[in-house]
């Protein structure tokens, strides 16, 4: 027997299993575990299992490529492929085509996938949802101009809200093509200045909705610099646009509807502000006029006439009580002056003169007895009414 080496034992193998039309092109379904995604080579690797058995896998990146989903561990899957020999472990494996979800669809399960993977980067967190303004000047629509959105958000807006002007970009909205469109979309409106975007198409199939489900509709929504509305199909269909918009209304129309403001009720508005405003104003006035007349008997009891006024008139007050103080006093002061004069006359010497009595008076002194004076001497004698000068000629 010839001695043979390991690599032609395996390569033996190998082909005989190359050659086996029951393995190859075979279907095996079961239970994907270790998952693992090679960074740079885009291959993937894992094991499929069922509930006695596991075969090592392999998935090269340009069959990965064409997958519609991620694959997971723990899914159900049925893989397509052949079984082959990896030469240089001497392991056989399976060398997967393609992969199908075992009981939901792999559009479903990308989409769930893609949800959850938009979740987590905060697409679609509440946080980063800004508001509505409430009176655009300039609003946007993306969508088709053969498409019925188009019609109805214009007779919305036209009936509504005809102040504002209306900024439509036509986009694709199914088909392959259909993402870059929207995006672009977007991006011109944002460009044009409009400070509102509603994004969306009327109702259709999954399949004629799937532009908005996809990673860049999302991702141009939320990178978007002004509030975005999503409008996509009827009021059941929710899309991965509707989740990343700032505000999501069932109907192209709702939308519309969602923009703008009712400019009847505008009116209407404005109207119960100019009724408040006047009675505001009103009532302002008449809280003005009370606080000036307060102020102002306030300001004329405090104003300098005010206080000159009562000077004056405490000064004419006091002048009157002066004045009669003052002659009380000189009244007082004359009877009593004429009480002292009538006291003083009836004790004056002229009053005893006048009864006979007269005052006699040597150079200036009064002279009391005869023994002061000398013969010769000059005398002055005061009656009581006059008088006379003498000369003694002889005293005793």
């Amino acid at each position: 027997m010839p001695v043979i080496t390991v690599t032609q034992i395996n390569r033996y193998i190998g082909s005989i299993l190359k050659n086996d039309r029951n393995i190859q092109g075979v279907m095996v379904r079961g239970e994907i575990s270790n998952y693992v995604k090679h960074f740079r080579s885009g291959h993937v690797y894992f094991t499929l299992k069922d509930s006695e058995s596991a075969i090592k896998a392999v998935m090269f990146a340009n069959s990965v490529s064409r997958l519609k989903f991620e694959p997971e561990d723990g899914m159900s899957v049925i893989v397509s492929g052949s079984i082959g020999v990896y030469e240089r472990d001497g392991a056989y494996q399976l060398y997967v085509n393609d992969i199908i979800p075992d009981g939901a669809g792999a559009a479903g399960i990308a989409l769930e996938q893609l949800k959850k993977k938009l979740q987590k980067e905060g697409i679609f967190d509440k946080a980063h949802k800004r508001s509505i303004p409430p009176m655009p000047k300039k609003i946007g629509a993306v969508t088709s101009l053969s498409g019925a959105a188009v019609r109805d958000i214009i007779n919305v807006l036209s009936r509504r809200y005809p102040l504002g002007e209306l900024y439509v970009v036509n986009a694709l909205v199914q088909g392959e093509a259909a993402a870059n469109s929207v995006c672009r979309g977007i991006l011109k409106a944002e460009a044009a200045g409009c400070e509102i975007i509603i994004v969306g198409r009327g109702g259709g199939s999954s399949e004629d909705l799937s532009v908005f489900n996809t990673e860049k509709v999302a991702y141009a929504i939320y990178n978007c610099k002004v509030p975005v509305i999503s409008a996509v199909g009827h009021e059941t269909d929710v899309t991965i646009a509707d989740l990343a918009a700032d505000l999501r209304a069932p109907t192209p129309s709702a939308a519309a509807e969602l923009a703008a403001p009712d400019i009847a009720l505008l009116y209407e508005k404005l109207s119960g502000i100019e009724r408040h405003m006047e009675k505001a104003v009103l009532t302002f006035f008449d809280k003005s006029v009370d606080r000036f007349t307060t102020l102002n008997a306030r300001l004329l009891a405090q104003s300098p006439e005010k206080r000159l006024k009562l000077t004056d008139e405490r000064l004419l007050m006091l002048e009157t009580r002066s004045k009669t103080a003052f002659l009380r006093y000189i009244d007082r002061i004359e009877r009593d002056l004429a009480e002292k004069a009538a006291k003083l006359d009836s004790l004056s010497p002229l009053k005893v003169l006048s009864r006979g009595y007269s005052l006699v008076y040597n150079e200036e002194k009064l002279i009391s007895s005869s023994e002061s004076l000398e013969n010769g001497d000059i005398i002055r004698i005061i009656f009581g009414n006059g008088g006379a000068d003498a000369e003694i000629k002889d005293k005793w």
